[in-house]
């Protein structure tokens, strides 16, 4: 096995970069003794900000892939460790992580959990419960740890991670803001420069440039033009008087900016005002009830107290779910997605981060949305990237 092994036996005298009390307590519920973190976004939360360039597009490298781990012992994090690529090494020689112990390994995902199981094996006392996350480990990485400490119960520590994550430090709540921001005025940009004749295609592209220009990374833009309701990419050209959503996620400093608002080539009419400003309701009410303490599910109460007696209530859709380092991060609020409403009936807490979103696919006018991002504060809510919510004049 070709590693390069640092080890230090004492305590980290780097700070940790997480609040490791909290850790802790929700490892106690779970009844878990050592945390196995393998997906990017955990990683680079446990590391306080780290994620490995060369492998932050595409984790593939020759007949395997990159598989970071972070490895984190209950009550014990002078016996953390991180175990990377070889290449990680010069950002050791930076100073850049924490744990105690770093290994790397030049042989992705073999030697990673060889390495794993190697530190796990030299910690003293019983280790019975290791918490990995299922989604992110993969099945030859699951088998090979499984196989290796038969006396341990592997289980899902999705949870622990998610809560640990669901209330935002200042600087999350800074890059959380930077990124809603940035996204907004990357899509006021490419809205003033859409003319007649441009196609989907392009105008993705121009959003990609102006993304990238402000120091986010591109991750996806759903898109529509005119009255269609397909928000693929496409050839579909804009024409005169064409109304457009833009809907994107731009991550920056791996958090993610997702809003969604609207443009027009041309003005809009008595109608189109009055669509939008459906929609803009229905997303202020729903921030209404929004504060420490309040329910989560009182925010769908609200959206839905508008929508019930709406003349549009059949086509219109309204979602609220967390954001941070990835979409649909806690507090889950929604009972209708691939994931149970978690936080529904339990109080909301600061510096938590809600997304709102309120869509209309109107049969005859198009696709009509407004996407939110929203801070829980002590007595209320704080918007990022609050601007350019009417009607944006394309062309200008």
């Amino acid at each position: 096995m070709n590693t390069d092994t640092l080890d230090r036996a004492q305590a980290t005298t780097k700070p940790i970069p997480f609040d490791a009390a909290k850790l802790d307590a929700l490892m106690d519920d779970a009844g878990i003794d050592v945390l196995l973190v393998t997906s990017k976004h955990n990683v680079q939360y446990l590391l306080g900000g780290y994620r490995f360039f060369f492998f932050d597009y595409m984790d593939a490298i020759g007949t395997s892939r990159y598989l970071p781990i972070v490895l984190y012992r209950r009550g014990r994090p002078e016996e953390a460790a991180y175990i990377g690529y070889s290449l990680e090494v010069y950002e050791q020689e930076l100073g850049k992580f924490w744990p105690p112990t770093v290994k790397t390994s030049t042989r992705a995902i073999a030697d990673a959990i060889a390495l794993a199981v190697e530190h796990i094996g030299r910690l003293s006392g019983a280790i019975k419960r290791i918490g990995v996350e299922a989604a992110f480990i993969p099945a030859d990485a699951d088998a090979a740890l499984r196989k290796a400490l038969p006396q341990c119960e592997i289980v899902e520590a999705l949870f622990p991670l998610e809560r640990l994550r669901a209330q935002k430090t200042p600087a999350e709540l800074t890059l959380l803001r930077q990124a809603s921001e940035k996204v907004v005025e990357s899509m006021l940009a490419t809205i003033k420069a859409v003319t007649p004749g441009m196609t989907k295609i392009e105008l993705i592209d121009r959003l990609r440039r102006e993304e990238v220009s402000r120091g986010l990374t591109f991750e996806y833009c759903l898109h529509t033009a005119g009255t269609s309701l397909n928000r693929a990419p496409s050839d579909q050209v804009f024409k005169a008087g064409d109304i457009m959503s833009i809907d994107s996620g731009g991550n920056y400093h791996g958090y993610i900016g997702d809003l969604c608002r609207m443009g027009i080539l041309g003005e809009p009419d008595a109608e189109l005002e009055d669509l939008l400003g459906v929609i803009d309701a229905i997303q202020q009410a729903a921030r209404k009830p929004i504060r420490r303490g309040a329910r989560g599910g009182d925010i769908f109460d609200a959206a839905e107290a508008l929508l019930q007696n709406s003349p549009h209530r059949k086509y219109v859709d309204f979602m609220a779910h967390g954001m941070g380092l990835i979409t649909h991060e806690a507090p889950r609020l929604a009972t209708t997605r691939a994931y149970s409403g978690y936080d529904a009936d339990r109080a909301l807490e600061s510096n938590m981060i809600v997304s709102i979103e309120t869509t209309m696919h109107h049969p005859r006018r198009g696709f009509i949305k407004l996407e939110d991002t929203v801070a829980v504060t002590e007595d209320g809510w704080q918007a990022f990237g609050d601007m350019g919510r009417g009607w944006n004049r394309a062309g200008t």
